[in-house]
């Protein structure tokens, strides 16, 4: 299986630079998972394809403000930190820039002083890792000092940072948004609730390696990022209980699914855990446990398209990315989205 054997063309223009408002009025593609039926959709119609004893599941992470923006101290080079995952209190992964003239040892300023960062060691990947020096609260110095780090792929300023966190968001830890939740209002949510469909929270922070290319043409050569997931044992038996009932799985988003696939048995029973994971859904793996995905369209030759092509097939999906360029859906972060499951379209 090659990576570019996921690839399709498509215009800089669909690549969407705002979000719609309001956040429910983004257009979605309804996609049947067994054949190449689909039906065209706004958001908040979603209601409609989910049925009472169905169980949605919502990834909790909140994008923390991660890039700082500083000077190194020893030359007043300006300098950039993008937190990728925090070892210990104080202590951070991070890639910086410029990466050739700060080593072991150099330290930076941000904020005029009021926080600073020595840097530690290399990590495999070519980052950094750090130690902040402060006083007072670490997390209020990030909210006073951080900015949202959008994908490289959106050039425009976010007027409302508020915009890249969905509204269920409750756990900081991520360097990047869930971007599937980011359609949800409150209202919506409380639709869902209300027609009797169970919301269950589980936990991924997302890191940048969602945004990392596929280097090898190899696809089983890839090696997946990690990243921290939690099921509860209280969101375990909920689910369980759901689809023990007939109810259908409804992921939000890949997180959500790939941390739901990474609890699941062979039975595609849930179990409770936390951890690290670098699950890779590739064409050829078993889907243990979900039913239904919402998604929005991702890059070509992405570890995230090749997770769409295990739920619906390769050749559906990639008809549908095309459908969806003919059509012009906007694309990425703040793009449309598409429902995918058995049979949602008649």
């Amino acid at each position: 299986m090659k990576t570019s054997d996921f690839n399709y063309d498509l215009p800089e223009r669909l690549i969407a630079q705002t979000p719609v408002e309001p956040r429910d009025s983004s257009r979605m593609m309804v996609c049947n998972r067994n054949n190449s039926l689909r039906q065209d959709r706004i958001f908040h119609d979603i209601i409609d394809f989910l049925r009472p004893g169905d169980v949605m599941v919502i990834n909790e992470t909140r994008v923390i403000p991660a890039r700082l923006l500083g000077v190194k101290e020893s030359t007043g080079v300006p300098t950039e930190f993008l937190l990728l995952k925090r070892r210990e209190m104080d202590t951070w992964e991070a890639l910086v820039k410029p990466g050739r003239r700060l080593h072991a040892g150099d330290t930076v300023s941000f904020g005029d002083g009021i926080l600073r960062a020595e840097i530690l060691d290399t990590t495999d990947a070519g980052g950094r890792v750090v130690r902040f020096l402060y006083e007072g609260v670490f997390e209020n110095l990030l909210e006073r000092l951080g900015e949202m780090p959008l994908p490289p792929y959106i050039h425009e300023k976010l007027q409302d940072p508020g915009r890249y966190q969905t509204v269920y968001a409750r756990l900081d830890g991520s360097a990047a948004a869930p971007t599937a939740g980011l359609h949800f209002t409150p209202e919506l949510m409380q639709k869902v609730r209300d027609m009797g469909v169970s919301v269950v929270p589980v936990l991924l922070h997302v890191g940048l390696g969602t945004f990392r290319p596929v280097k090898e043409e190899d696809v089983e050569k890839h090696v997946m990022h990690s990243e921290y997931y939690e099921v509860s044992a209280e969101g375990a038996e909920k689910i369980n209980a759901a689809r023990k009932a007939g109810g259908r799985l409804l992921c939000i988003g890949t997180t959500s699914m790939r941390t739901i696939e990474t609890v699941a048995d062979e039975n595609g029973v849930i179990h409770p855990g936390g951890g690290m994971t670098n699950i890779f859904i590739k064409p050829g793996v078993k889907i243990k446990a979900v039913d239904m995905l919402l998604t929005n369209f991702h890059l070509p030759q992405s570890t995230l398209l090749m997770l769409v092509s295990t739920l619906m097939g390769r050749e559906n999906a990639l008809d549908a990315y095309q459908e969806a360029v003919r059509k012009e859906y906007r694309f990425f972060s703040f793009g449309d989205c598409m429902l995918i499951g058995d049979d949602l379209v008649k």
